[in-house]
């Protein structure tokens, strides 16, 4: 009977996917967890940077937290947690097993499984999954009871309709005004040539500004929704489940991983240079500059780069660029969560 502790992560994209890891584990009969939410010293950060077996980066109360009888098994990502993972195991004399999701910031050597995906650039090892996109909790199910719920919001809205899913700046990639006026003004010109409609969600990550170009320039019947933390009534899962066609911004892998997962057709919105094209009129941001020279002159492990993801989903028919031919998507037999989940079961001894 594997017991499992998950390790919570503190960034909310990351959350995402450790808790759909865990929650895919404990439908295995038998498997029980247990989630640990730690706080953090902000000042303690020797820990993270030599690969230590340490509890100095996180309080007295959170430590407490962390006491045997040891699990089989500890789940958790982010940098911050690996000193805390790797000393669980330590104290259960290596019995329990680590597993990393995300970018992994020490030796490779230091984890048990790495579940991560390209655009982080880990090297192949045997402790190495890559998979194509982010691990996430969109499932046939929940899309059925999404389109459920929300199938009476948009029925007045004619087909196709078009989910239009808004991002905002990552690295080198800027999401303002500009690229926002683009991206309404291309989405409403397919809407309107197919006399369908848009359904359309900003994000967290999602400026005001950016948030107002993109209102203003629809010009086609649509439903908007400007994201609400912890809003009870958010609409993003419904959108995913009512729309024929998907429209993502290419700067959030999550994003696209989810919209993928409906098994539609997915269509990436370029904010300017994720082709490697030279844009006119891109929004400018000094930290998307410097970002860009990290990329290209400093340590890789310090950046990321998300155009590996959209080159692989391109490749794999899985989705294409906004303006280019959308056609039946294509689905892998495993999704990256079975695969995940199935390394897991290997790692123990369940398989």
């Amino acid at each position: 009977m594997p017991v499992i502790w998950l390790i919570d992560a503190y960034r909310a994209g990351e959350r995402g996917q450790v808790r759909a890891l865990v929650d895919a584990l404990v439908e295995i009969p038998d498997w029980s967890c247990e989630t640990k939410v730690l706080n953090y010293r902000s000042h303690v950060f020797l820990p993270h940077l030599f690969s230590a077996s340490s509890l100095r980066g996180i309080d007295a109360e959170s430590a407490a937290l962390l006491a045997p009888p040891w699990p089989d098994l500890v789940v958790s990502c982010g940098v911050r947690n690996e000193p805390v993972c790797r000393w669980i195991r330590a104290q259960s004399g290596g019995r329990t097993r680590y597993v990393h999701v995300g970018r992994p910031w020490a030796a490779l050597e230091t984890f048990d499984l790495v579940i991560t995906t390209p655009q982080y650039r880990v090297p192949a090892r045997p402790n190495v999954l890559n998979n194509t996109l982010t691990l996430h909790s969109v499932t046939a199910q929940r899309l059925a009871q999404a389109r459920q719920t929300w199938a009476g919001a948009f029925q007045n809205l004619p087909h196709p309709r078009f989910a239009v899913i808004a991002g905002g700046d990552s690295g080198p990639f800027t999401f303002g005004t500009k690229s926002a006026t683009r991206l309404a003004r291309e989405a409403a010109d397919l809407a309107r040539e197919s006399g369908g409609s848009l359904l359309v969600s900003t994000s967290s990550r999602t400026s005001e500004s950016a948030v107002q170009a993109l209102r203003d320039a629809i010009d086609v019947p649509s439903f908007f929704y400007d994201w609400q933390p912890d809003d009870p009534n958010n609409p993003y899962l419904g959108i995913l489940a009512c729309a024929d066609r998907l429209i993502v911004t290419g700067d959030s892998i999550a994003m696209l991983s989810e919209a993928c997962a409906t098994g539609k057709p997915v269509q990436m919105f370029d904010l300017g240079g994720m082709r490697g094209d030279d844009y006119e009129d891109i929004d400018f941001r000094i930290g998307a500059s410097l970002y860009a020279a990290l990329l290209r002159w400093f340590w890789q492990p310090l950046s990321r780069d998300i155009t590996l993801v959209h080159r692989q989903l391109r490749d794999a028919g899985r989705a294409v660029w906004l303006g280019e031919q959308s056609g039946a998507a294509l689905v892998p037999q495993q999704t990256d969560l079975q695969r995940a989940v199935a390394a897991v079961r290997q790692l123990l001894g369940e398989v």
